[in-house]
């Protein structure tokens, strides 16, 4: 077969088939009494060969070593091929989503896109100091793309950082929320709960909702999180986990402490006291844990806190009695100044 006949049926050049010949990868077995290549069936097997290869993303020495070297290995070159491919999968997909953050921020013109470029780079830095200014320019410039401010408030290990980050979200617009409610379910741990500390700290009913639906969530510490942060917005729904919280020494000073500002309602205070009363039943609590809730007691107004703490006064443990006592004088000396 000659090779005009070759290229038609296989679909490659001639100039291409004619390169093969030159580098020794498809030689074809004879030649016409007018010098024409002509291809055998051994030939065209090799050719299908080395297309085969070629659509595999091998170079043509590659090719080669991989038909004609006699210590090929088949099982390596497919690792090494998979290996390549997940790291051209891994840059263009990084890639794609860079371009995809800079069209987000509405360029007008190449300026404003070598700015966003800028700060994605910042954001990405191995240095938190200059992590924590793109932040804060974020911020106080213009809104950046909130995918990108998101994905750098999840990974931020530094406080300090990612308090400007939450800053920067804060002020970025819509589409936050619903970003960091979607990490909230994300396989890592560390992850999840930096998703509900900054859910924690954006304003308004958007992050109120997600924060809600988080409080009946499988991991404790994303339950506990989002108990705090709607404690502090002032809705009660939070006041089981909260109490909870007292009682097994999880963030207990910080749920405390919203529980006695949410106690200022007279009918929340009754609610909050039975729940710390409740969990004073005889030998459900250990004395650490009744030392905690006579301090919270402390926080609480109304009849119900102020009998839990006479009865605590007298509890056999000395620590739980004296500080039950201690509490307890503070309340009657507020009274009194309060009269």
């Amino acid at each position: 077969m000659l090779i005009g006949e070759v290229a038609r049926r296989s679909g490659v050049s001639a100039r291409m088939l004619r390169h093969y010949d030159t580098l020794g990868l498809v030689r074809p077995t004879d030649r016409s009494g007018s010098g024409y290549r002509e291809y055998s069936g051994d030939d065209l097997r090799r050719l299908f060969h080395v297309e085969s290869l070629r659509s595999l993303g091998l170079s043509l020495r590659e090719v080669g070593r991989a038909l004609d070297g006699p210590g090929f290995a088949p099982g390596e070159l497919v690792d090494d091929l998979i290996r390549q491919t997940r790291e051209r999968i891994a840059a263009e997909t990084a890639l794609l989503t860079r371009l995809r953050r800079i069209g987000a921020a509405e360029p007008a013109e190449w300026a404003d896109v070598l700015q966003t470029v800028a700060l994605l780079q910042e954001l990405g830095s191995p240095s938190a100091g200059r992590r924590q200014r793109a932040a804060l320019t974020a911020a106080a410039d213009r809104p950046a793309p909130v995918e990108a401010l998101v994905e750098a408030v999840l990974n931020e290990p530094e406080p300090n950082v990612a308090g400007a980050l939450k800053w920067a979200l804060a002020r970025s617009g819509d589409g936050a929320p619903q970003l960091l409610a979607q990490a909230l379910d994300a396989p890592a741990a560390t992850t999840r709960h930096r998703a509900v500390q900054a859910l924690a700290a954006l304003p308004g009913d958007a992050a109120t909702t997600p924060l809600r639906t988080a409080l009946t969530h499988p991991d404790t510490a994303v339950r506990r999180g989002a108990a705090l942060a709607l404690g502090a917005r002032g809705l009660t729904e939070a006041v089981p986990t909260l109490v909870g919280m007292v009682a097994e020494g999880a963030n207990d000073v910080d749920a405390a402490d919203v529980l006695s500002a949410l106690a200022g309602d007279p009918a929340v205070a009754e609610e909050i006291a039975a729940g710390l009363v409740a969990r004073l039943t005889p030998g459900a609590e250990g004395a650490p844990a009744r030392r905690r809730l006579a301090q919270a007691l402390a926080g609480v107004p109304g009849a119900t806190a102020s009998d839990a703490l006479t009865e605590l006064a007298r509890d056999a443990d000395p620590g739980v009695a004296v500080t039950a006592g201690y509490v307890r004088g503070l309340r009657e000396a507020a009274s009194e100044g309060g009269g």
